[in-house]
């Protein structure tokens, strides 16, 4: 028992002298110099057992600011020497919980997240942009503006160095949107936590994914492009009308903008972007530049009316291409 005992306070105090780049599984988060107390519970008491506190693996020296009070330890005016892992032991057993402080930043949460919902299903994704956190979690629901563990905590992964995350929420698609999303962020740099919070609507953060160009038209006076939503759009597709722009280039590299219907002839190549026009939401990013006249991936080939098939269709297109 009493290795175990030593070995149980070596691992703490290496764990508690350091920074944490985790969310640990107990923690409180206070203010800077706070007057009132906050109160670290003690998770390992046993009835009739005496309660011994640790900090960083050392005996507690209890001072004006860090008293006991029970089987739980009471702190106030917080600040950098009293932070890290506190243990209490009670009848051979123990439980260990961090004192965080609260990183007092004016920024809205805008300034570190973007988040983006690319249909109105019931999921949503958001990056990270902010590379000083060591670890960073997000919840959904009011629940989360405490912090605490009744909050749902979506963990993040990584990609292309940055930290990704994907959310659900319960809104219908088809009903008028009247409730907003309450979206809370969490994140860790040494012993001190950042908590900002966002409320929006879901229509705020709608940007499509790029469009799919099936065929394009050639009429007599102009030509007439046929674009469809993405396969990730919300369908049907005449509920979850999308509005399309083209940008082309003519031969003399002079660029131009105009709905599909009306594109100028003679022109060499273009490109497509979608948005909702119910809500104006974002519009997608642009499609690759396709050739309209030549090249391996025209659009028209010198007969008239001839349709191209694009061969990154999605395949509930094809058919219809053809």
């Amino acid at each position: 028992m009493r290795s175990m005992w030593i070995f149980g306070l070596l691992f703490i105090s290496l764990m508690g002298a350091n920074g944490l780049n985790y969310f640990p599984k107990n923690f409180v988060v206070a203010k800077r110099n706070d007057d009132a107390f906050v109160t670290l519970p003690c998770g390992a008491t046993s009835k009739g057992n005496e309660v011994q506190w640790t900090f960083r693996g050392e005996e507690m020296e209890y001072e004006d600011n860090v008293l006991k009070h029970g089987p739980n330890l009471r702190v106030n005016e917080v600040d950098g020497p009293v932070l890290g892992n506190y243990t209490c032991w009670s009848g051979g057993e123990s439980a260990s919980i961090y004192l965080l402080l609260m990183v007092e930043d004016d920024k809205e949460l805008d300034s570190f997240l973007t988040c983006r919902a690319n249909s109105y299903h019931c999921m949503f994704s958001c990056t990270w942009n902010d590379t000083t956190y060591e670890a960073v979690r997000l919840g959904l629901g009011p629940d989360c503006r405490k912090g605490g563990k009744s909050c749902p905590w979506v963990s993040s992964n990584e990609q292309d160095g940055r930290l990704q995350f994907e959310l659900n929420h319960s809104l219908s698609p088809y009903a008028e949107e009247s409730t907003m999303l309450t979206l809370t962020a969490e994140a860790i740099e040494g012993h001190s936590v950042l908590r900002k919070t966002k409320i929006f609507y879901l229509r705020d953060i709608i940007e499509p994914d790029s469009p799919q160009i099936v065929k394009c038209q050639e009429y007599e006076q102009h030509l007439s492009l046929t674009v469809h939503p993405p396969s990730s759009w919300s369908t049907p597709d005449s509920f979850f009308a999308l509005e399309h722009e083209v940008e082309y280039m003519d031969s003399d590299e002079k660029i131009g903008r105009v709905s599909p219907s009306h594109i100028p002839k003679n022109i060499h190549k273009l490109k497509v972007r979608s948005r909702d026009p119910v809500v104006q939401s974002k519009w997608s990013q642009w499609t690759n530049w396709t050739n309209v006249q030549g090249g391996k991936r025209k659009l028209l080939k010198p007969q008239k009316g001839v349709i191209y098939c694009n061969p990154k269709m999605h395949s509930r297109n094809v058919d219809l291409c053809k």
